[in-house]
């Protein structure tokens, strides 16, 4: 009787670490599934402190940079680092974008994708940007106090040619986005609705610049876009500041310290975990981030 009482208790205690293992192990690879990422605007940095950035990134277990491309420095340069950021697990995305895009002078957007095109085909795989990062924000163009809805369509047809050349390049393409844009409408050639639902069916994944230096705001800002991007199946990663900003002192991270964004971030992470439209967070950015209070 004792032995079979034994056998059952050891069974038992086999079966619980087992099954608390491979509770271990799926968060941790749901984890490393989520985007980890950060801008890099300051292409300089890539000449000048490569290895230094590297390291950087790496010690925050970044595993997306979204990189400004510029012309005038030497495709060298980009093939040195994104070949060694390849190596340390990090997807390297064409960063770029201006107000001005969205005005009806041209389409301005078509050079740095002839660059980005001709970059990626003299570089090995290694070396080889992995999609296109937009930052197009029409609302600091002067067209959209003058005429919001004309400038609103017209960086809707920004994007939907942006995402016809992007899938030609054979790229995914990516965008930052405001919280805000779920309280915008539009009706127009594309339709009617809310501009936020647009922008997430047009893309693969949006960053929201979810600008909030608390858990429970940033949880509440972002809802409506994680809520929708998980009915039509989409990505949504949340972007958080760490720069200093005059706009309110509850915009950045800038004088919280970088203990306290994380604790806060965690606490984000726990309430969406489940939601399998939520795929982590974007730090903006990282020159702030580099110099950010412990």
């Amino acid at each position: 009787m004792v032995s079979r009482l034994l056998s059952k208790a050891i069974i038992v205690f086999i079966v619980t670490i087992v099954s608390t293992l491979g509770l271990s192990m799926g968060k941790v690879d749901a984890m490393a599934m989520q985007d980890r990422a950060t801008w890099l605007w300051d292409t300089t940095k890539i000449v000048e402190d490569e290895s230094g950035v590297l390291s950087f990134l790496e010690s925050k277990q970044v595993n997306k940079l979204y990189l400004q491309i510029n012309s005038d420095i030497a495709s060298n340069y980009y093939k040195s680092f994104i070949d060694k950021a390849t190596a340390k697990g990090i997807k390297v995305y064409a960063l770029d974008g201006s107000a001005s895009w969205v005005s009806t002078e041209g389409y301005e957007m078509q050079d740095q994708l002839f660059w980005l095109r001709t970059y990626n085909e003299n570089a090995a795989a290694t070396e080889q940007f992995s999609g296109v990062h937009l930052d197009v924000e029409p609302y600091l163009n002067s067209g959209w106090s003058s005429n919001q809805a004309k400038t609103i369509e017209s960086y809707q047809a920004l994007l939907t040619r942006a995402k016809g050349d992007t899938n030609r390049l054979h790229l995914p393409l990516e965008v930052d986005m405001p919280f805000w844009f779920d309280e915008i409408t539009y009706k127009n050639q594309f339709g009617k609705g809310l501009l936020a639902d647009w922008v997430i069916d047009q893309v693969e994944s949006v960053s929201i610049m979810a600008y909030r230096d608390a858990a429970k705001d940033i949880i509440n800002i972002v809802e409506h876009e994680i809520n929708y991007a998980k009915k039509v199946k989409k990505s949504i990663v949340i972007g958080v500041e760490t720069g200093a900003s005059d706009e309110g002192e509850n915009i950045t991270f800038y004088d919280d310290g970088e203990a306290f964004m994380n604790k806060q971030l965690a606490q984000v992470h726990q309430y969406y975990a489940n939601k399998k439209s939520y795929s982590g967070f974007a730090i903006h950015h990282v020159d702030s981030w580099m110099n950010m209070q412990p």
